[in-house]
């Protein structure tokens, strides 16, 4: 298993964000890729004021190397059409198995299950607000991105 990525560690060492788009329409944006690549497990994190890493964490699983590579390619691709933003800093995209994209207010994690399992970002930030995403739901119906 990897150390946890150096992104988690830092937000005041990050630029500034390339777009004024708030941070809650990015996160959407990357809900709506997630759902679109049958990711499992979407949970939107609200960290403001909880951790000075990132205001808002999207978590989700990809089943196999190849379905975490795709989630996080659709959540780039998203992103950068939706809101003119690329991320500031991407890990993971070697071993497929925990994809970290840092955007700045913004970290989106697709894991692999025993990654996901392991880690359990859930539990070690419990005391952050959090709403699970249903398979067959939107972005819109999310309330954290309201």
């Amino acid at each position: 298993m990897s150390s946890i990525p150096d992104a988690l560690k830092r937000k005041e060492d990050a630029p500034a964000r390339t777009s004024q788009t708030p941070v809650k329409t990015i996160a959407a944006l990357a809900v709506e890729a997630a759902l679109d690549k049958k990711a499992l497990n979407i949970v939107v994190m609200d960290m403001a004021g909880i951790s000075g890493v990132a205001d808002m964490f999207v978590l989700c699983t990809g089943e196999s190397e190849l379905q975490v590579k795709a989630i996080a390619d659709a959540v780039i691709d998203e992103i950068r059409d939706g809101a003119g933003e690329k991320p500031w800093h991407k890990e993971g995209y070697d071993h497929k198995n925990w994809i970290l994209l840092d955007y700045v207010d913004l970290v989106v994690h697709v894991f692999h299950p025993e990654q996901r399992e392991f880690y359990a970002l859930e539990r070690l930030w419990g005391d952050a607000p959090m709403e699970e995403v249903s398979s067959d739901g939107t972005a819109a119906e999310v309330k954290l991105l309201s």
